[in-house]
């Protein structure tokens, strides 16, 4: 995309804040969308304050935008994930249609819902659950948008996150926070089945590489490249050994997650998730690589990356 191009980020939790510090030099016109300012931004980047909820702040906060990526979090909470998410993405299309603008969503795996084999992009969405029912909800109205003419939209798919800066990660918080405090790593789910995780910083290298594909890329969904599959305990003890220290891992047996989910909403939250872990949870990016790139970080890159930055943070 050519400078002076308009680009508004949606969201700066860690997944917008990696595309933003990735896109900042560009010499784009990058504004980041929010209720409230965050405490820092790149300097070559403005903030705008909306409540993307509302139709006429978010239509406002992204007029003469070229490229709007909806990179916003939801509260964990079925309740209202399920409210707010449809509300979101109807608002954001709106404004696009009326700028003109390009709609990149930085979405998860969720849609797919319980599947037996590696996820493709072409798996048809699910109506089990109440948040992979909503994931589904959401990626009609994109696709609707698309083929309606009224919005060129993609979406960008990404596995469970780790990385710097990333405090809903199982790897980061539960794995190299704790081990660096010299705690046992901790599983909340059985750490011996294979699981895809995404590298941030390779989530926010493919929403750049969507903002620079062409028209042709857009009204379909890409995986993000992963490094090679691994398990939890694999990575844990990979991170452990990283940090100098002996892999000591705590498993949450589903007796103990049953209990806690008696007091413990999030945990409460992970139940109708299981599917994410009690099988082989592989992502197929092969469509992605093929057209653009297949050198996604390596764990022990990224676990490195991942350290230094909690060793800084404590």
């Amino acid at each position: 995309m050519p400078n002076g191009q308009k680009i508004a980020v949606a969201g700066y939790g860690a997944v917008g804040r990696a595309l933003v510090e990735r896109i900042s030099e560009r010499g784009n016109d990058i504004i980041v969308v929010q209720r409230r300012k965050p405490s820092n931004l790149p300097e070559n980047t403005r903030f705008v304050s909306a409540n993307i909820e509302n139709m006429d702040e978010a239509q406002s906060a992204l007029a003469g935008c070229d490229t709007v990526v909806c990179a916003v979090g939801v509260p964990y909470v079925s309740k209202i994930y399920t409210t707010v998410w449809p509300v979101i993405m109807r608002s954001i299309l709106q404004a696009c249609a009326k700028t003109g603008a390009r709609f990149i969503f930085a979405d998860n795996l969720y849609m797919y819902g319980p599947q037996t084999r590696p996820l493709t992009e072409d798996m048809p969405v699910t109506d089990y659950g109440r948040k992979p029912r909503v994931r589904a909800e959401i990626t009609r109205q994109w696709q609707e948008a698309h083929n309606s003419g009224k919005v060129r939209a993609v979406a960008v798919r990404a596995s469970d996150f780790y990385g710097p800066d990333v405090p809903t990660s199982v790897l980061s918080t539960y794995g190299v926070e704790r081990l660096l405090a010299g705690k046992s790593a901790l599983a909340p789910y059985p750490p011996d089945q294979p699981h895809d995780f995404t590298y941030v910083p390779d989530f926010a290298r493919a929403l750049e590489t969507m903002i620079d594909a062409p028209d042709d890329a857009y009204g379909q969904a890409w995986h993000v490249p992963n490094a090679p599959t691994r398990t939890l305990r694999d990575l844990l003890t990979l991170t452990a050994q990283l940090i100098g220290v002996k892999p000591r891992i705590t498993l949450v047996s589903p007796l103990l997650a049953g209990v806690l989910s008696l007091f413990r909403s999030d945990v409460r939250e992970l139940k109708e998730m299981r599917f994410q872990w009690n099988r082989p949870y592989v992502v197929d990016s092969t469509k992605f690589s093929r057209r653009f790139w297949s050198d996604p970080t390596s764990f022990d890159e990224g676990l490195r990356a991942t350290i230094k930055f909690y060793k800084h943070a404590s």
